[in-house]
C-alpha cells in the first residue's frame, strides 16, 4: 500500500473533505481499518491565493514545488494536490515533481468520457474558469468545456470565498449557483472547486455533476491500492 501525500490547506475545508472521503471510501469498501497512510502539508491559505490573483506564476510554481517537495522528504510515495486551481501550472512544473502525482484534470475527464459526455460546464473559482487548463485536459478525450459569463463567475466566486472556505453554506447562496448551473446546456457541470460538493449535491438538480473531489479521492485510493 503506497503512502499518501496530500498538498492541503488550498482550502482548509476542502483538505478537511479529502482526508474523510479517502478514509470513508476505504472503510465503505474494506470494512476494516488498515487506511493507508496519508501526510499532509498544509499551505498558506491567503499566500496562495494572493499569488494567484496577482499572477506571481513563478513564486506560486516554487511554492508548491516547495510543498510536494516536503511531502516526498516526508516519505509520501506520491502526490495529491487538494485543490484544482494549482493544476493550472502542473504541466510547467511536472518535470521537477519528485515523485508521481495524480492529476484531478485527468481524473475528472476520464470519469466525463466514461459518462459520455460531450459538453460540460466549469464552475470554481475566479482563477479556474479564466483560465484553460481543464479545457486542454478534456481536449484529449474529445470534450468540450465552457464557462458562465463574467457576472455568474464573480458571483460563484464570492459565494466560494465567502462562505465555503470557511464551511459555511446557505439556502440563498445554493439557489444562486443552482440558478447558474440551470441555465446552460450541458451533458454536465463540472464542481471545479474542491469546496463546491459541499454546496450542491446530485439530488438537488438534474444536471449531472461531476464532483471533483469525490472523483480525485476515488483515483487517490485506488492508487495508493496499487490498483493502477
Amino acid at each position: 500500500m503506497k503512502k499518501i501525500g496530500i498538498l492541503g490547506g488550498i482550502s482548509l475545508a476542502s483538505t478537511i473533505h479529502y482526508y474523510r472521503t479517502i478514509t470513508d471510501m476505504y472503510y465503505e469498501e474494506y470494512k476494516d481499518y488498515y487506511y493507508p497512510e496519508i501526510l499532509i502539508n498544509s499551505l498558506n491559505f491567503q499566500y496562495f491565493t494572493d499569488m494567484e490573483n496577482q499572477r506571481r506564476t513563478e513564486e506560486y510554481q516554487a511554492y508548491i514545488l516547495e510543498g510536494l517537495s516536503n511531502l516526498k522528504k516526508a516519505g509520501a510515495d506520491f502526490v495529491i494536490m487538494a485543490a484544482n486551481s494549482p493544476h493550472s501550472v502542473l504541466d510547467n512544473i511536472m518535470a521537477e515533481i519528485p515523485v508521481p502525482i495524480i492529476s484531478i484534470v485527468d481524473a475528472v475527464a476520464e470519469e466525463a468520457k466514461r459518462k459520455g459526455l460531450k459538453k460540460v460546464l466549469l464552475t470554481g473559482i475566479l482563477y479556474t474558469m479564466q483560465s484553460d487548463f481543464y479545457q486542454k485536459g478534456f481536449r484529449k478525450h474529445g470534450i468540450s468545456v465552457m464557462v458562465p459569463d463574467d457576472e455568474e463567475k464573480k458571483i460563484i466566486d464570492d459565494i466560494i470565498f465567502g462562505e465555503l472556505v470557511i464551511n459555511k453554506k446557505s439556502r440563498e447562496a445554493q439557489q444562486k449557483f443552482l440558478r447558474i448551473i440551470e441555465s446552460y446546456d450541458v451533458d454536465g457541470v463540472i464542481l471545479g472547486c474542491t469546496e463546491l460538493p459541499q454546496l450542491v449535491e446530485q439530488q438537488d438538480t438534474d444536471k449531472l455533476l461531476l464532483n471533483s473531489l469525490e472523483i480525485h479521492c476515488k483515483a487517490t485510493l485506488g492508487y495508493a491500492l496499487d490498483r493502477k
